[in-house]
């Protein structure tokens, strides 16, 4: 889901924001059933709408942000481990209809396992907020809009009292293995040929 920003137009998530999403709307479709049948009704290249937030009132617009290019390279790179260990891109790419829901709980094993092993080997990731999922908080004024989105009936100005619907992720490091002169990241997977 974007999240509205001060101009009203939906934002667009980083890569690895989407990274998380897509890992976390992955494991709720395959693990209830009920959440799936939801989303296979949604019209193609839509999402749920969303209720309208009440006008805020007008603020002065921030000075405008530069924005980086970011490179693929690194996206491509990640992906081609989440191939090699979790075989992330076979699972994705396969049409699961004619699978029962414990072969697909079984395939999901292997791809969950992969997926943590190269999370584990390569980033060191640690929670937005310490405090647990469903415990009550107060976001303070001057909180961080990009590490923490608010949700539900947002009016007014912080403080914000709310519940935590999820506590969020941050990559402190990064270890990608370097990339020789001349790989071509483009190939996720090298075809295999049996002679």
């Amino acid at each position: 889901m974007n999240k509205p920003n001060p101009g009203g137009a939906p934002s667009r998530p980083s890569f690895f924001s989407r990274v998380s999403l897509a890992f976390g709307a992955f494991f709720k479709i395959v693990g209830n059933p009920d959440y799936a049948g939801r989303i296979d009704k949604l019209p193609e290249h839509d999402v749920a709408p969303q209720p309208a937030a009440p006008a805020a009132p007008a603020e002065p617009k921030p000075a405008l942000r530069i924005l980086k290019e970011a490179s693929p390279d690194a996206a491509l790179q990640l992906l081609g481990m989440l191939q090699r260990d979790a075989r992330l891109i076979d699972f994705a790419t396969e049409d699961l209809s004619a699978y029962s829901d414990a072969d697909i709980g079984a395939a999901a094993r292997v791809v969950h396992e992969g997926c943590r092993k190269v999370l584990r080997e390569h980033f060191m990731i640690e929670p937005v907020l310490r405090e647990t999922e469903g415990s009550q908080i107060t976001v303070s004024p001057g909180f961080d809009a990009s590490a923490i989105r608010l949700t539900g009936n947002v009016v007014g100005s912080a403080p914000f009292n709310g519940v935590v619907g999820h506590r969020g992720w941050r990559a402190t490091d990064v270890h990608l293995p370097k990339v020789a002169d001349g790989h071509n990241v483009h190939v996720l997977a090298p075809a295999e040929v049996e002679l």
